[in-house]
């Protein structure tokens, strides 16, 4: 894959809601951007949420809102702290000043500065992270991190205005734990933020710190309590109606509760992450519907943060306890291994019957020996080519974003020879 390949399909991810404005009740608008921005209309001017990822995004945000009403924003509000959703505040705070406007205020949950530092701390991870997952170049990760410390915070409630008009941010803690939704009762309108979207809950994501599968669903649980008429989504069409509405959060709660008390009761049985991967099933009635898509997560990765959250880190064999290092091992692997041949035409047997899993599984004895080394050999170049191809085969094979970004990444820096053997930097 060539530079110019990856740059045309990191212009667009699945963040990118595209650009426009649409109204959803007298003084409430849907403002698309990175996610689905939210406007509502209070006494003293408008409560905007989210600036956007900055440049052109941002730009086209600010000018879809001036196509509908010339006042003042006077609060900007983050619905997460999740890198680029917000990074575009200063272009905000730029069309305050030409308009002669006062700055607004920036908002967001307690929970947020402490993630920042985070980030702060951890750049060079998370420009790693950001990279793989959205497939662009190492430099345009970087770009990623523009953080902009909120002037406010809240912990459980923030009333923004009075009276008919006034909005409500909800602390709603799970894809982040600094998840702010928005109310308005007026106009019973739920914004329900990065709680709410259309594809199956964003939990257990590969690179990401643990997500409360339980916290998650009694957010939902609490937010349908509200009993709002419509819900503007992070991702995805706007529920409609207050049977819709109970209908999607409800089920949803009901679905992580039911996936943690089958995790937690294999478990209790002894199985260990990987048989408990290879046993469970997902019945149709609670995942087999639109709002359930595995299209960004994957149920999987639900099972695997719901068994982290109760259990270490040991996968229960014995020689991964105090590994020799990952290098070292492969290398003596691969030395050990006498007909290196007839390893790669086991493998490339197992892919020719579209076993490209279990043929990953074997290729690795070779692939990931690094240069050089006891187990160097020709046969060494000719695994990786290998294991390239077959990850773009298992990248057609998911439905999952974040595992074809993985798998096709991966591809990438191998074959441009940029991977470690292991991690794959």
């Amino acid at each position: 894959m060539t530079d110019n390949t990856r740059k045309a399909g990191a212009d667009r991810t699945p963040l990118d809601t595209g650009s426009g404005i649409e109204p959803v009740a007298a003084g409430v608008w849907l403002l698309r951007g990175q996610g689905q921005s939210f406007v509502a209309e209070i006494d003293e001017g408008l409560v905007v949420v989210d600036a956007g990822p900055g440049g052109r995004v941002t730009a086209g945000m600010i000018a879809s809102l001036r196509e509908v009403s010339t006042r003042p924003v006077v609060a900007l509000c983050y619905s997460h702290g999740h890198v680029g959703y917000n990074a575009g505040v200063p272009l905000w705070l730029e069309d305050a000043v030409q308009r002669g406007h006062a700055r607004p205020r920036l908002v967001a949950h307690a929970n947020v500065p402490a993630r920042y530092a985070r980030y702060r701390r951890t750049e060079g991870l998370q420009n790693r992270i950001n990279a793989l997952q959205f497939r662009r170049q190492p430099d345009q990760a970087a770009g990623l991190l523009r953080l902009h410390d909120p002037d406010q915070t809240y912990a459980e409630q923030l009333v923004l205005g009075s009276g008919a008009r006034r909005v409500h941010l909800l602390w709603a803690p799970s894809e982040t734990d600094d998840v702010s939704a928005v109310w308005v009762p007026g106009a019973r309108v739920l914004y329900g933020s990065a709680a709410v979207i259309d594809s199956i809950p964003n939990i257990g994501t590969p690179f990401r710190t643990l997500r409360d599968t339980l916290r998650w669903a009694g957010t939902l649980e609490r937010l349908a309590d509200l009993r709002p008429l419509k819900v503007v989504r992070e991702f995805g069409a706007v529920l409609e109606g207050e049977e819709t509405v109970q209908r999607v959060l409800g089920h949803t709660a009901g679905a992580l509760r039911w996936l943690h008390a089958e995790v937690v009761r294999l478990m209790n049985e002894g199985r260990g992450e990987r048989e408990l991967l290879a046993e469970i099933t997902y019945p149709p009635e609670w995942f087999d519907v639109p709002w359930m898509k595995p299209t960004y997560g994957d149920p999987s990765y639900i099972v695997r943060d719901i068994y982290r959250s109760e259990n270490g880190w040991w996968d229960r064999n014995p020689t991964s306890l105090h590994p020799a290092p990952p290098a070292a091992a492969a290398a003596e692997l691969a030395a050990a291994i006498a007909d290196k041949g007839a390893l790669l035409r086991h493998a490339e047997a197992l892919a020719a019957r579209g076993e490209h899993q279990l043929a990953l599984h074997v290729i690795d004895a070779l692939a990931t020996v690094p240069d050089g080394g006891p187990g160097a050999a020709p046969e060494i170049a000719q695994a990786r080519r290998l294991k390239a191809a077959w990850l773009r085969e298992r990248a057609g094979q998911v439905r999952s974003y974040v595992s074809r970004s993985i798998y096709l990444g991966c591809a990438d820096r191998i074959e441009d020879g940029s991977a470690a053997a292991f991690g794959m930097r």
